[in-house]
């Protein structure tokens, strides 16, 4: 007898998961079963699959299958469904190192599609290009044609990438749509629905104008890394036949040209801390505008920009990290990476609207040293931290809060000086010279990096050390 399978929709693992564990539970061997994508089945299609009767248990999945069928159900292929199931059906009846022999039929197959799948989600992340929407401030959407569906399995890469912005990224397929604190999907899209152009894109050809290599030049290579059916998805790709035929003659240019010494690599700073002028207590955003100049320690030249505090004037918290994270560094907002994540939870828990804090960093610029292609977190120095006083000091006159909390060591160090031990005094509220009231506990992080099975009991001390800050404002605000 024959069994109709259908997955809807085909690339969804958890779909295909159900329609095999019912044919597996119900002993259905492959060649009697007919697959269909997208959920439609034939006009004379056989029995739903998930109708058959069950004969035994459905057997254990080895993590090596979950992870293989991941990739190859974004595959085009019609037939990747059968495919998986082969390799299924045969993991459970007694072949149970299967993926291990790549010279397999099934297997050399699967690892094939698999792979890709990875190259087309690489090329997604590479070649996706948001445009702004016209009149709607920091909204984006890209158009993109990916061979396969791989939608689903790359956008919380961009959510990760582009945290601080709202965007969508429109398919034939499907959508995706961030709104900057959850990421959903949606049906497909036209070239139409997104911005032919925005006013970024003149200069990112002048950009890239001036950074191509002429001396570099290999067609072959660029086209196979950058083949040309995505080129209609990126602005640069109107400059390449211009910039491929005068490569020649720049290059001999180049060759020819008289040497210049190199010029000074660091330029001069366009701004100062000890130059910001912190007297007459300039505005948040003139103060965030003018730390992007900050030059004060070396912290600023690798980093991709100064994270400022963000809240409103007039918050009565405020909440010191002690500096950006990777996240933080790429979108320019504090508190937005896993610890960040970790503090939304515990504001939640308190009752505590996070709006309503003014939530900054004792230094405004990642450290990081690199390992491949991660930036790994790299504490700051008493140095860094009084390079960005001013900063701080500015923040704090402006806002004036009623309570500071000091987020792990730096940050204590930044508010209560050298000396200071966090262990030691932790979780007690202690007033400053100028009679704001302050507390030191943990960041996030440190409650990130406990072992697993501690990091519970870590996350409800450090909730204990945060329930007394509405009881102080209230104490403030009497006192007032």
């Amino acid at each position: 007898m024959r069994w109709s399978a259908a997955v809807a929709p085909g690339w969804s693992f958890d779909a295909f998961r159900d329609v095999a564990r019912a044919a597996l539970r119900a002993g259905i061997a492959p060649e009697h079963l007919d697959w269909h994508a997208g959920g439609q089945g034939g006009l004379l299609a056989a029995p739903d699959v998930r109708a058959a009767p069950a004969v035994r248990e459905a057997p254990r999945v080895p993590a090596a299958f979950v992870g293989l069928a991941g990739s190859v159900l974004c595959h085009r292929d019609p037939a990747r469904h059968a495919l998986l199931y082969r390799l299924l059906w045969r993991l459970a009846h007694g072949e149970r190192h299967l993926l291990s022999v790549p010279t397999d039929a099934d297997v050399r197959q699967a690892m094939q599609w698999a792979q890709d799948v990875r190259r087309d989600s690489h090329k997604m992340k590479a070649f996706v290009r948001f445009r702004e929407v016209p009149g709607e401030h920091d909204r984006f959407i890209a158009w993109f044609e990916p061979a396969h569906h791989i939608l689903e399995r790359v956008a919380p890469f961009f959510a990760r990438r582009f945290a601080g912005m709202r965007w969508a990224i429109l398919t034939p397929e499907a959508s995706a749509l961030w709104d900057g604190e959850a990421l959903r999907f949606g049906p497909g899209g036209a070239p139409d629905d997104a911005p032919a152009e925005d006013a970024g894109e003149d200069l990112w050809r002048t950009y890239y104008a001036h950074i191509f290599n002429p001396a570099r030049l290999n067609p072959r290579m660029m086209r196979q890394e950058m083949p040309s059916r995505y080129w209609k998805h990126l602005p640069e790709a109107q400059l390449l036949p211009t910039l491929i035929q005068g490569a020649g003659a720049r290059v001999r240019a180049m060759a020819e040209r008289e040497h210049v010494a190199p010029r000074r690599r660091i330029p001069v700073p366009a701004v100062q801390p000890a130059q910001a002028d912190t007297s007459r207590t300039p505005s948040l955003a003139a103060l965030r505008r003018a730390a992007q100049g900050c030059r004060a320690c070396p912290l600023w030249e690798p980093a991709t920009q100064a994270v400022f505090g963000e809240g409103p004037e007039d918050a009565r918290i405020l909440v010191l990290g002690e500096q950006p994270g990777d996240m933080e560094d790429l979108s320019g907002r504090p508190f937005v990476g896993p610890a960040g994540k970790l503090l939304d939870r515990a504001l939640a828990e308190l009752g505590i609207d996070r709006a309503q804090l003014y939530l900054t960093n004792a230094v405004k610029h990642f450290r990081f040293e690199r390992r491949g292609k991660l930036r790994l977190h790299r504490n700051p120095e008493p140095s860094h931290v009084q390079a960005c006083r001013s900063w701080l000091a500015a923040e704090i006159e402006r806002v004036r809060p009623q309570a500071i909390v000091c987020l792990g060591a730096t940050a204590a160090l930044a508010v209560f000086g050298a000396g200071f031990r966090l262990m030691e005094r932790r979780g007690a509220w202690e007033r400053l010279h100028d009679g704001t009231w302050a507390l030191a506990t943990v960041h996030p992080a440190w409650i990130l990096r406990q072992p697993p099975h501690l990091q519970e009991e870590a996350y409800r001390h450090w909730l204990d050390d945060l329930r007394g800050l509405d009881e102080v404002l209230q104490t403030q605000s009497r006192d007032a």
